[in-house]
């Protein structure tokens, strides 16, 4: 049983890890691209089509930083993973082709920065969530008006901005997940054999 699961898991040493580069390299960047538009699409829609005030709840100014820390590393793993793409074509080309040691201090870049991505998505996650909760348990049981008001009864209510925010959260931290995921796989699969790094060949 174990055997069958390695050897269905395990490539075979004569299949093209350049494949394997392209393919994850091309659906990482499109998954990405995908779920980080989601939220900015439903933002757009609810600020140009919503009749409702749109003033902002009060936050923490640490909770931005991490956010815009947040952007730019996704932004940064998005350009990774078309890297990949570029990788795969060198790796095909044996005139151009690196060495193993190279390619998987690519995929290592990309490993560290998903999981940063990830760290930061999860701790905006938590300090947003945990301040919802707050303004929850301050409330009535019977709840909290979910609307926005202007003035400053703002920063004591919540907003449809408050949860798109949290979707938006929620999809890239997916979406970190997933290349985060590739990227592993590709970190596993370079360091089997394959037909452009046998392992019986000395790197150069």
């Amino acid at each position: 049983m174990f055997d069958r699961l390695r050897n269905a898991i395990l490539p075979s040493k004569a299949s093209s890890v350049a494949k394997v580069y392209s393919r994850l390299g091309w659906a990482g960047l499109w998954i990405q691209i995908v779920l980080g538009s989601l939220p900015i699409l439903a933002m757009a829609y609810y600020f140009f089509f919503s009749r409702t005030p749109r003033e902002p709840r009060g936050g923490l100014a640490f909770v931005e930083y991490l956010t815009i820390a947040n952007l730019v590393l996704l932004l940064f793993t998005i350009f990774w993973s078309y890297r990949y793409t570029r990788l795969a074509r060198r790796i095909a080309d044996p005139e151009k082709r690196p060495p193993k040691s190279q390619a998987i201090s690519v995929v290592w870049t990309g490993v560290l920065a998903s999981t940063a991505g990830m760290l930061f998505s999860m701790l905006v996650l938590l300090i947003e969530a945990g301040s919802l909760l707050f303004y929850f348990l301050k409330a009535p049981q019977g709840g909290i008006p979910v609307v926005q008001t202007s003035g400053g009864a703002a920063a004591h209510f919540v907003s449809t901005v408050d949860m798109v925010s949290l979707m938006a959260l929620i999809l890239t931290l997916f979406a970190e997940l997933i290349v985060l995921v590739f990227s592993l796989w590709l970190l596993f699969r370079t360091t089997l054999g394959s037909v452009e790094w046998p392992e019986s060949s000395s790197e150069s």
